[in-house]
């Protein structure tokens, strides 16, 4: 049942780009304003549901509305145009699997160039119904709305008959008048009533959309009036919709949100303009009504146009559809911040323990012009010498003869060895890299490790290695007066080829006894640094396999314990999400052994698992004492209430509003193998500068598992043991 629930709601709500439940309600409710129309959309809608889900067809599809609400406005124009009988719901069945065949081929077709198929199945199997139908004499018109009043008395009594005369002596402007008309068209009720419920539904389901659809609209009704275009059929027909969908298609589901792409809607409506009016003359001869159709030529254009740019220049495409503009503008933004130096292969320090760069990118001794992208490390002890005394032999320095390893999982492409260490002081420029691997991780990716010690190659040319993979030691041999690693990054396989500017992918820092974490970050000359070490405790505890299921005992709502369970699963891309039994709560999150971190969070934001997902949203896997790590949060999981509503409006354009994260590990009980781990972190909601929220969080970290987890804010204090 909550399957067939889900496919008939949110087919609704598909037909404004939302799956917004309460908003596909309003909509159901707003298309009975006529009854028999809304009747006649919900049982297409409802042969097309159980006809999709008997053929076996995918089952995302049918439930997340995708292959309904084609037929819903199928069903939507039949009841318009004619009267209940027999034949018509035989035409209604048939005209539903029709249109379910048309919506199938067509979204097969242009999936393929990554192409929305919008209502162009609608368009199809109305048109083909309507003409079919000419002939068809049981088939009787529809006389309704010509004696509206006999109907409002014949569905409501004398209520209804005073509500619309009172109605009718609203006299709000034309505009006004017909952007509501209009609204209420999309769903083919032509009455202000039907457009007013429509437009709150919008505001509540989306600030964004709304905006979008009064922009849209307005922009496309001043180009016809300037134009004198075509007003006349506007007011007529409320083909005007076409304006409103197209708004809110372009600004705020297929595009991010931008002050870019609310130009690119302004922009497009005067060739919506165009199209509805060449269309009106063409169909004009067979009798057809226009509908949406310029609607969804207009937006399959332009994403298509969009889908062939070499760079975005701020009109972003939607790759992860959340189905709300907002959430598609707060989650890209969050991404954007949380990840814009991220890589598609991870690097790493080629190195155990801590040393130091001595020299970094544009250094002044060799690192300049094509080969400044490079790093040189070196290892110092606490009286910043990189030798013992005297210093005059190879063997005196700290570095020589350390493991080198691979920086990433990748192939060996070239090998040079048998150049001897030179003696301290002195340089080969003959045989300038020295003793030289050259691994290929990717594509245009390679790494360069120079200056090796003779003989100590564990690899060959063809060999693959594995990330970490002891390939050499530390030498002294090429242009290198003292031992050290010689690394870059570059593009070809070549020795001595140009580096080019790459991040490690993470790092720690280490300063007068300090530690601070580094993300996709480049080095600087002088810097202490290290791989990051990872805690059993840590990596055990955060180790969330498919299948697992936790138990918790709660307690802190009004002293009421409450037993929550949670289970890791899998979704369909691949990607692990953690989900509440309790509530039907889902956190997905990503574990790449160095760091545990949350992507996105869906359902409830009383339970557990959310104050979990906004709690330990980073973490890194290794116990570091005082080590801080800071983290941006995406705003629609945080703020509620009036300031979020005044945000959602002016996002796209300004975020007055931000929310951060930050997380250290307080205490532990023994720093070298620790058995016990005290994690605190804090949710921060932000104006400016200014606090006007904050969660803090205490987790401790026993016996290889979450042991409790505690939530302190104002008003609450949510305290969680584990139970297995």
């Amino acid at each position: 049942m909550l399957f067939y629930r889900d496919s008939v709601l949110n087919s609704y709500g598909q037909v404004f780009f939302s799956i917004s439940k309460s908003f596909s309600i309003l909509l159901l409710i707003a298309s009975f304003a006529d009854p028999v129309v809304g009747f006649c959309g919900l049982l297409s809608l409802l042969i097309t549901v159980f006809f999709a889900k008997g053929m076996g067809l995918n089952d995302v599809f049918i439930r997340g509305g995708g292959y309904g609400y084609n037929s819903l406005m199928v069903g939507f124009v039949i009841g318009i145009f004619y009267q209940i009988n027999l034949a018509l719901l035989m035409i209604l069945f048939f005209g539903s699997i029709l249109t379910l065949f048309v919506t199938v081929w067509l979204g097969t077709l242009l999936a393929a160039y990554k192409l929305p198929y919008l209502s162009i199945p609608f368009i199809l199997g109305a048109w083909i119904i309507l003409l079919s139908t000419r002939s068809f004499e049981v088939l009787q018109i529809s006389e309704r709305g010509v004696y509206s009043i006999n109907e409002l008395w014949s569905y409501g009594g004398a209520f209804l008959v005073n509500l619309n005369q009172k109605l009718n002596t609203i006299h709000l402007p034309f505009s006004i008048d017909l952007y509501f008309k209009s609204l209420g068209a999309i769903i083919f009720q032509y009455n202000f009533i039907s457009g007013f419920l429509v437009a709150v539904g919008l505001l509540i389901y989306s600030r964004i959309a709304f905006s979008l659809s009064l922009i849209g609209f307005y922009t496309g009704y001043l180009f016809c009036y300037f134009v004198q275009g075509i007003l006349p059929e506007l007011e007529y027909s409320y083909i005007g919709f076409n304006f409103i969908l197209t708004a809110i298609a372009l600004g705020g589901f297929f595009m991010i949100p931008s002050p870019k792409s609310y130009m690119l809607v302004v922009l497009t409506m005067p060739l919506v303009s165009l199209l509805m009016s060449a269309l009106s003359r063409i169909l004009v001869g067979f009798q057809l009504p226009v509908y949406s159709i310029p609607f969804s030529i207009i937006v399959i254009l332009m994403v298509s146009v969009l889908r062939q740019r070499l760079e975005s220049r701020n009109l972003e495409l939607t790759e992860f559809q959340e189905f709300i503009p907002e959430r598609n503008f707060y989650a890209h933004h969050n991404r954007r911040e949380r990840f814009k130096n991220d890589t598609y292969f991870h690097i790493q320090l080629p190195f155990f323990g801590t040393w130091h760069v001595s020299q970094g990118h544009a250094g002044n001794l060799t690192h300049k012009e094509d080969w400044r992208f490079a790093l040189d490390f070196v290892v110092k002890d606490d009286m910043d010498k990189t030798f013992k005394w005297p210093g005059k032999t190879v063997n005196d320095f700290y570095c020589y003869g350390l493991p080198v390893l691979a920086p990433a999982a990748g192939q060996v492409v070239t090998c040079v060895d048998g150049v001897e260490d030179n003696a301290v002081g002195d340089v080969n420029l003959k045989e300038n890299w020295g003793n030289t691997l050259v691994i290929k991780h990717g594509d245009y990716l390679f790494s360069k490790l120079s200056h090796l010690k003779a003989g100590s190659l564990k690899v060959n040319e063809g060999d693959s290695v594995a990330k970490g993979e002891v390939l050499a030691v530390c030498g002294n041999s090429g242009r290198s007066p003292e031992p050290h690693i010689h690394f870059q990054l570059q593009t070809v396989p070549h020795v001595g080829a140009k580096t080019f500017n790459y991040p490690i992918s993470y790092f720690i820092s280490h300063l007068a006894g300090k530690y601070q974490f580094h993300s996709f970050d480049v080095p600087e000359e002088g810097q202490a640094i290290s791989r990051p070490t990872i805690t059993p405790l840590l990596k055990e505890s955060f180790r969330f396999i498919p299948g697992m299921k936790m138990k918790f005992k709660v307690t802190g709502r009004g002293n009421e314990l409450e037993l929550v369970e949670w289970e890791v699963c899998v979704d369909a891309h691949n990607q692990s999400y953690i989900f509440c039994r309790t509530t039907g709560s889902c956190a997905w999150f990503t574990n790449n052994d160095t760091l545990h971190y949350f992507l996105d969070f869906k359902g409830s934001q009383e339970s557990l698992l959310f104050y979990f997902y906004l709690g330990m949203h980073k973490v890194l896997l290794g116990y570091y004492p005082g080590l801080v790590i800071d983290e941006s949060l995406p705003l629609d999981n945080f703020y509620r209430g009036p300031q979020k509503f005044l945000q959602d409006i002016l996002a796209p354009f300004h975020l007055y509003l931000t929310a951060a994260f930050q997380i250290c590990c307080e205490e532990a009980n023994d720093v070298q193998e620790p058995s016990m781990i005290k994690l605190v972190s804090s949710a921060r909601a932000l104006r400016g500068k200014q606090e006007i929220r904050k969660t803090n969080f205490e987790l401790i970290l026993k016996d290889n598992a979450i042991f409790t987890f505690k939530v302190m804010e104002e008003k609450l204090c949510l305290i969680a043991e584990y139970q297995g």
